[in-house]
């Protein structure tokens, strides 16, 4: 399935909110964000369900995501899923869904990404890019060289992630990324969709439309 995922990708993460995981949603759409992802390790279900539906209330046609729980997602009927390597596998996750919702992957090196895109996933979640201190347990930052590389292994969209602020922003786009995530660059600031959009405005200035 082709998906148009370009600029800011909106990550929710209640660690880092100030106002709710629905009202940083609803920032993001005003920013012009596109893909939203909800987020929250370790919640029981009951509650990720009802928040997860507080959330798409509020997207007004923007994708919406969801991280890990699959069971979630089909509950509100969520457009897709994000699965990172300890989650369920691709293709179980594929037959569980279906043909028609969105499934992304996180990989961490060009053979990985070659991997998602053969089996099927419709784009790559890519890092960490840089040290981060948002998921500890990211692993090593991969760097701008790999991501260039794996820009050259896959032609499905790449979502970049970890450690990405707006002084490194830019470096990460020219290497190849159609989005990219920056949770505790905007999530918990006085203005989330002011924050969102500085980053949209530097894909503009990168040539990219948002």
């Amino acid at each position: 399935m082709a998906i148009d995922i370009n600029g800011f990708y909106f990550i929710t993460d209640s660690g880092l909110s100030v106002d709710g995981n629905a009202v940083d949603a609803a920032a993001a759409v005003c920013a012009g964000v596109r893909v939203i992802q909800y987020r929250n390790k370790g919640t029981k279900a009951r509650l990720a369900y009802e928040e997860a539906l507080k959330i798409k209330a509020v997207l007004k046609g923007a994708l919406f995501l969801i991280n890990d729980r699959i069971d979630v997602a089909q509950a509100v009927d969520a457009d897709g899923v994000h699965l990172g390597k300890d989650d369920m596998p691709y293709e179980a996750a594929r037959k569980i869904l279906g043909p028609e919702k969105i499934i992304g992957i996180t990989v961490s090196s060009v053979e990985q990404a070659k991997e998602a895109q053969d089996n099927g996933a419709d784009y790559i979640g890519v890092g960490p890019i840089f040290q981060t201190r948002t998921k500890p347990d990211a692993g090593q930052p991969l760097g701008i060289e790999t991501l260039k590389a794996i820009r050259k292994a896959v032609s499905i969209p790449i979502a970049a992630i970890g450690a990405i602020t707006l002084e490194n922003a830019q470096e990460v786009i020219l290497a190849g990324a159609d989005a990219v995530c920056a949770l505790s660059a905007v999530i918990g600031k006085a203005d989330v969709s002011t924050e969102i959009m500085k980053f949209q405005n530097i894909f503009q200035n990168c040539g990219k439309n948002v």
